[in-house]
């Protein structure tokens, strides 16, 4: 073997070595140090939405009822709660908009639990005020009242929603 091809296989175990050691090292990074979390208050959304918010935040009660199109029920939801898991004690005011739970930092309620994908289940109001749990298709399920979802499923007033080891429920 040539003094030349030696040299050049040297020179490629050198640089595997060192890119297994770089990769090795940000593993270790992360594992240490976790994931970046942005906050969500930096990020501006743009558009009238956030113009309809404000004025629909501004309104009496009165004209937010009627501006949001749907009627206001007596035993209504107000706040969806974190009842188990890591994030117990953790409120979510229901003010008509969905909301999304799963891994991904730009979910509404960000899980940190493995049993949890990205974009697991969301929570939205149909047209009667009435709630609604659907699965994203999530890879270990959705469970209202201990029954894995497979279609869009009204939630009744405190029932728990079980997502991995996290369980949420609408509350007055």
């Amino acid at each position: 073997m040539s003094e030349l091809t030696l040299t050049v296989m040297r020179l490629g175990f050198l640089a595997v070595l060192w890119l297994f050691v770089i990769v090795a090292v940000q593993v270790i990074r992360s594992d240490l140090f976790g994931t970046r979390v942005t906050q969500r208050g930096s990020r501006r959304e743009s558009g009238r939405p956030q113009q309809q918010a404000a004025r629909q935040q501004a309104a009496p009660p009165q004209q937010r009822q009627q501006a949001g199109g749907g009627r206001q029920r007596r035993n209504a939801p107000t706040k969806l709660v974190v009842s188990e898991g890591t994030l117990t004690g953790t409120t979510v005011a229901l003010q008509g908009q969905t909301i999304t739970l799963g891994r991904a930092h730009d979910s509404t309620i960000v899980l940190d639990d493995d049993y949890a994908s990205s974009r697991h289940a969301r929570i939205y109001p149909d047209r009667d005020g009435n709630w609604i749990v659907e699965d994203l298709g999530s890879t270990n399920g959705t469970y209202l009242d201990r029954s894995r979802l497979t279609t869009a499923t009204p939630i009744p007033l405190g029932a728990p929603i079980r997502i991995g080891k996290t369980v949420i429920e609408l509350r007055k």
